[in-house]
């Protein structure tokens, strides 16, 4: 038997539809996230080499890589040698 709660998220699904533009943002930034989270297995790595690595411009990369940041998937490493960037890491659990 089908609860209240359920019925009203069903109610929901059928009333208020995600537009495709909003289905196709989402996959894409899944498909950046993955990108990025598989360039950090290789080591900390800072904006520039991350851009270079997933072919994406700076921008994308930094806005998505301080997502990931907030959410906790990715930390922040150490400065680089020259003091002038910041390097990102996989988080460890």
């Amino acid at each position: 038997m089908a609860t209240e709660k359920s019925m009203t998220v069903k109610i929901l699904r059928e009333t208020h539809k995600v537009s495709d533009e909003v289905k196709d943002n989402l996959k894409q930034f899944n498909k950046d996230k993955k990108s990025i989270l598989e360039a950090l297995k290789e080591g900390e790595q800072t904006i520039a080499q991350l851009s270079k690595a997933t072919g994406m411009d700076r921008a994308k990369t930094l806005y998505i890589t301080m997502s990931l940041a907030k959410f906790g998937f990715v930390a922040v490493g150490k400065v680089d040698d020259m003091d002038e960037y910041f390097t990102y890491k996989l988080k460890t659990k």
